[in-house]
């Protein structure tokens, strides 16, 4: 989680919502890719910190499938990345920080929980929340102190 706490602050630090996310194999530790929020900077509404995780990481392996790997992100994934970890049958989720509003895994419409997702990776959240969690408020409240 602390590296992907490095790539959401690289995230903000270039204006994008600071969310960074990695792709680890839990049996090496290797870390295979690392992703942070990019939408703004490629024009890429896609470019969520977990796509461009996933992207990387199939693009290394050689492999869309990245069975058996951990998706390591900081906060709580939407509806989009959560359909993409199932397509990517990731063994693995571990969150940060709730997202009430956005969230797709623990809020809203619960993505893994549905009939038609075919693929469930095993869900842990609340990682390293509360750093998560300030980094994003962090982020928000200078964002509107500029506005």
């Amino acid at each position: 989680m602390r590296i992907a706490l490095e790539a959401a602050q690289a995230a903000a630090e270039r204006g994008e919502t600071p969310v960074g996310a990695v792709v680890v194999d839990p049996k090496s530790g290797e870390v295979i890719a690392v992703g942070s929020n990019g939408p703004i900077a490629a024009h890429d509404p896609t470019a969520h910190a977990e796509i461009v995780a996933l992207r990387e990481a199939g693009r290394k392996l050689g492999n869309y499938r990245l069975t058996d790997l951990t998706l390591v992100v900081t906060l709580e994934p939407c509806a989009m990345c959560a359909g993409a970890i199932s397509h990517a049958r990731i063994g693995r989720l571990v969150f940060g920080a709730d997202d009430p509003k956005g969230g797709a895994v623990v809020h809203g419409p619960r993505f893994f929980e549905q009939p038609t997702c075919h693929w469930r990776p095993a869900v842990e959240g609340g990682v390293l929340a509360e750093e998560s969690s300030q980094l994003l408020k962090g982020f928000f409240r200078a964002r509107r102190s500029k506005a």
